[in-house]
């Protein structure tokens, strides 16, 4: 599968805006609105990824702005009150950042993203160092990809592997990103492990096995023969 987008580097945007650690409250609002993003990473020394202030951490001084909160409020909302008090983006961000490294997989990235509920992750390298930036869309690129496209990468790096020293006896036809596989395989065993490489081609949508073949019992080796004890 040499010719598919598998690693987070291969679909990140390189040109990242990004703000210091000393960037005011207007100046976040006013790059957040010109590069119509809705988060920034935070940078400190040599481009080192600290932290990331979003939308959300600026919607405080909106909130709270006319009015007082009672003590139930204030203990509930304690996080946001400090956010509406705050004026600097070191004040604002969440740290640590939530980062990816290049060489993550778009499996790896949509985990993270899932998992701590964000939109999009700073990509570093080994140092901390920013490189890019990668969202959901960028991870739904792979979906983008030619049926014909798809079906040749199945045919060639996961069905190729089952029949390396004959034709092969499975087709893979590709329609919306299916992968529908027909024919005969040589054991109704590897059935799941081929469905599963399949699955794991970028940009497949699902996969539908018409397969047959016969059962191949797999032998188990005898027990060893364990001798009388004296």
């Amino acid at each position: 599968m040499k010719d598919t987008p598998h690693t987070v580097s291969d679909v990140m945007t390189q040109t990242v805006v990004a703000v210091s650690r000393a960037a005011p409250f207007k100046e976040i609002a006013r790059t957040l609105a010109e590069w119509k993003v809705s988060a920034l990473p935070v940078l400190e020394g040599e481009g080192r990824v600290i932290g990331v202030v979003s939308e959300a951490d600026l919607l405080p001084k909106q909130e709270f702005k006319d009015r007082d909160p009672s003590r139930l409020e204030q203990m509930r909302h304690l996080d946001e009150l400090v956010k509406a008090g705050a004026g600097t983006a070191g004040e604002l961000m969440s740290t640590p950042a939530v980062t990816v490294h290049g060489n993550a997989t778009l499996a790896e990235a949509a985990r993270a993203m899932a998992h701590q509920r964000v939109k999009r992750l700073p990509v570093v390298d080994d140092g901390g160092k920013l490189v890019g930036i990668v969202s959901r869309s960028d991870l739904l690129k792979v979906y983008l990809r030619d049926d014909e496209d798809i079906a040749d990468e199945v045919r060639r790096e996961v069905i190729g592997h089952f029949f390396r020293h004959r034709a092969p006896t499975v087709e893979a036809c590709v329609k919306e990103g299916v992968v529908t596989l027909t024919g005969t395989l040589h054991d109704t065993a590897l059935v799941p492990v081929m469905a599963r490489l399949v699955r794991a081609v970028e940009g497949v949508v699902n996969v539908e096995v018409r397969l047959s073949g016969p059962v191949v019992r797999h032998r188990l080796p005898a027990p060893p023969v364990v001798g009388p004890q004296f």
